[in-house]
């Protein structure tokens, strides 16, 4: 057992020197995160600017270059907790359907007369025909609009519940369609999120879903809450309207089927128009900032096929008539159409700076939230307090550290020596491990670390205290030392193998702090029970085959 080949001892030193060569870009942080800023800036088609050149040549390319990622209780950052409010989403989903309604209601004209929608509830859409008498044949009509829902919650339903009600139609969405649209929009607004929080280059972020309809959002390294809020809080609905008219009346009633929106640049200016766009923000497929014939900050736009289809017909029809661009219910330009616009793209003017046009253009670019958000909570984690638990840590670990360090030396020798070694190795392969994988470091992962190292240990003094009493029984140091190592092995196995089923089942259960403590804690068990059984193994294999002793002292 003593005997290793030598394709055994190139495994166990190259994982040493692999894990070594990993973790070592943690020894020197900032200058290595400043190289990993200025690649990624270049990668982008950033100028080559002398501070940028100085951060890149601050770390050799050939080396690697992965981090552990500070979490938000290190580095500081913003915290939110975010309700995503469905509602919108209903609205929104009936509202366009008004056209469908109104279409296949007019085939029927001749049973059931004239149609006009009035006012109705946001999650319903209400519909009076002429002739309330014939209002199963209007239901029955507005039925072949349903759709089957494409869930496994909602199979064999489908999306609208159509009834009459004091001869009015009622068209509103089915239990199962408000569950499934709930689902879709969460999803989707965590990706939309993730998208404009990913625009900005912030690191590891943390975005997940919490309960039914709130989002948790937690940014390391972001300057507030408030910017935070800035750069997700806005729903960034793009939308091109008909105009029907304008007005200084706040108050003035739109008439169904219209809505009033103010004017963004002029509080004394409002617009009657049409409820349904002609086309969405969902069809944008591109938005940059730039500048308009006047040099002016702009935002250029471009649509997919679809939106640039419909957006093309329309301004050929409608020649010499105004249009208004509309971002989240305000009005921020009414250009008169001049000619025919092809191609399906354009520019948006305003009264922007620089700075407004690039945030717009990064949240157009990232995605329409479809829904508003409520804040619930927000907190604003200073760097210095991310200071002070860095240190905090670093101290905890260095106590914690030199006093296994001592204790195996007092109680074990040499030997003791040679786990300390190997705790050195285990601290290395665990840092190479969690830069591999980009995995964030929080204040409770630093305390697996901490932990971890007083685990580390254990093995070996199981090991060393069986070698002890197989030296009283066995032939020979060589027989003691093996035995050793056989008998205590299964015991280090069966107390790791637990711990580190307790630790997946922390990562797959838990979230935030509690998954970071869970991958520092599983990485340390698999490092620590190589370098406690084969990197101990090893070093005693090779002293003793120097040295030759006739007895050993454990």
């Amino acid at each position: 057992m003593l005997q290793f080949s030598l394709w055994k001892k190139t495994v166990i030193w190259g994982l040493c020197a692999l894990g070594i060569l990993l973790g070592m870009p943690n020894i020197f942080y900032m200058r290595v995160e400043r190289h990993n800023d200025a690649a990624a800036q270049l990668a982008k088609g950033l100028p080559e600017t002398p501070e940028r050149m100085a951060a890149l040549a601050g770390w050799p390319s050939w080396l690697p270059s992965d981090l552990v990622n500070l979490g938000l209780d290190l580095r500081g950052g913003a915290h939110l907790l975010a309700e995503v409010k469905v509602e919108d989403v209903y609205a929104a989903r009936l509202d366009a359907m008004w056209s469908e309604v109104r279409d296949v209601l007019r085939k029927e004209r001749a049973t059931i007369g004239t149609v006009r929608r009035v006012s109705s509830k946001p999650d319903e859409l209400r519909v009076k025909i002429s002739k309330p008498e014939q209002i199963a044949t209007a239901i029955k009509a507005v039925k072949t609009l349903a759709r089957p829902i494409v869930s496994l919650t909602g199979a064999g339903s489908s999306d609208i519940e159509v009834r009459g009600e004091n001869g009015q139609l009622v068209i509103t969405l089915s239990k199962a369609e408000k569950i499934a649209t709930d689902a879709r929009t969460i999803a989707q607004s965590l990706e939309i999120i993730r998208r404009r929080v990913d625009e900005v280059g912030t690191r590891e972020p943390t975005i997940q879903k919490q309960g039914d309809r709130r989002i948790l959002i937690e940014v390391p390294g972001i300057g507030s809450a408030a910017e935070l809020k800035a750069l997700i809080g806005t729903t960034a609905k793009l939308t091109f309207n008909a105009v029907v008219r304008e007005t200084g009346n706040k108050n003035a009633r739109p008439g169904p089927g219209n809505m009033l929106v103010p004017d963004l640049n002029n509080k004394n200016l409002y617009y009657i128009l049409k409820k349904t766009p002609v086309v969405t923000g969902e069809e944008l497929v591109d938005a940059q900032p730039s500048f308009d014939q006047n040099g002016r900050p702009a935002v250029s736009f471009r649509f997919d096929a679809s939106g640039g289809r419909k957006f093309g017909v329309y301004t050929a029809k409608n020649i010499g008539s105004p249009f208004a661009i509309v971002l989240d219910k305000k009005v921020i330009s009414a250009p008169v159409i001049q000619s025919h616009i092809a191609g399906g793209s354009g520019i948006i003017t305003g009264n922007f700076s620089v700075e407004e046009s690039t945030k717009l253009a990064v949240l157009l670019r990232a995605g329409a939230l479809p829904a508003g958000m409520n804040f619930l909570e927000e907190r604003t984690i200073g760097p210095q307090l991310g200071q002070d638990s860095i240190d905090a840590g670093k101290v905890a670990t260095v106590v914690a550290f030199a006093a296994v360090l001592i204790f195996m030396v007092l109680s074990y020798g040499l030997f003791g020596l040679f786990a300390n070694v190997a705790l050195l190795m285990n601290i290395a392969l665990m840092f190479g491990m969690l830069s591999v994988i980009g995995a964030t470091l929080t204040l409770p992962g630093i305390a697996g670390i901490v932990l971890t190292i007083g685990m580390a240990v254990d093995a070996n003094v199981l090991i060393f205290e069986r070698i002890r009493e197989e030296l009283d029984t066995a032939k020979g140091p060589v027989r003691a030392i093996e035995l050793g190592y056989e008998r205590a092995t299964s015991a280090i196995v069966d107390a790791n193998v637990t711990t580190l089923i307790a630790a997946v089942i922390l990562f797959v259960m838990g979230s935030g702090p509690v998954k970071g403590f869970a991958v520092t804690l599983g990485l340390g068990i698999v490092t620590s029970v190589f370098t406690a059984i084969w990197v101990t193994r090893l070093l005693i294999a090779i002293w003793y085959s120097r040295r030759r002793p006739r007895t050993i002292v454990v």
